[in-house]
């Protein structure tokens, strides 16, 4: 059933009927009645390890970051030995920043092994997800370092100047100058937005 209200209103029915209808069933859904409407996330959760394989990910962990900080380190050195300032900075900064996650990580490490020889799955569970992300951290910072750009890309070989000289130049002085007239002001200029 529609029904025109009014110029320029719009039509009121069908729409406002099942906005009705959407808020009738909505006790219905909330008391158990009728069934909920099915939603998907859209993530996973990943797979719970017992806390032995917590520990054995945990090394595995470190010697990626490990891997990572000695990448990065040979980066700069070579930056160092071309004295590329510039990404010797960049890369000084990266190597800085994983390390401090590399230590962080020993740290979660150690805590992790307490956590485990107590008995501890739920502080287990928590070190290793920061472990992870640790991890995670490291490798974004790799990848950064990777990008570092130095002096080398900024110029692309040796600057060569040219100098070419019209032959069609006049060989005089034809400049010519206006006549000399007093522009010089006589009176300073008055002030219009000053204050005193």
């Amino acid at each position: 059933m529609q029904k025109r209200v009014g110029k320029g209103v719009g039509w009121i029915g069908v729409g406002a009927m099942a906005a009705v209808g959407l808020c009738a069933a909505a006790p219905a859904i909330a008391q158990g009645t009728a069934p909920a409407p099915q939603a998907q996330v859209g993530f996973e959760r990943r797979t719970q390890l017992s806390p032995q394989e917590e520990l054995a990910e945990a090394d595995a962990i470190l010697s990626r970051m490990d891997q990572a900080a000695a990448s990065v380190r040979r980066q700069l050195e070579k930056a160092r030995q071309g004295r590329d300032v510039i990404k010797s900075l960049c890369l000084n900064d990266k190597l800085s920043q994983v390390d401090v996650a590399a230590r962080s990580a020993r740290d979660r490490q150690g805590a992790l092994q307490a956590a485990v020889r107590r008995g501890d799955v739920e502080l287990a569970n928590h070190e290793f997800t920061i472990l992870t992300v640790l991890r995670q951290r490291a490798e974004q910072l790799g990848a950064e370092a990777n990008q570092c750009i130095g002096e080398e890309v900024a110029f692309v070989g040796q600057t060569v100047v040219v100098t070419e000289i019209n032959p069609n130049l006049p060989t005089e002085d034809v400049t010519s100058y206006p006549p000399l007239a007093p522009t010089i002001p006589l009176y300073p200029p008055t002030c219009t937005s000053c204050t005193q």
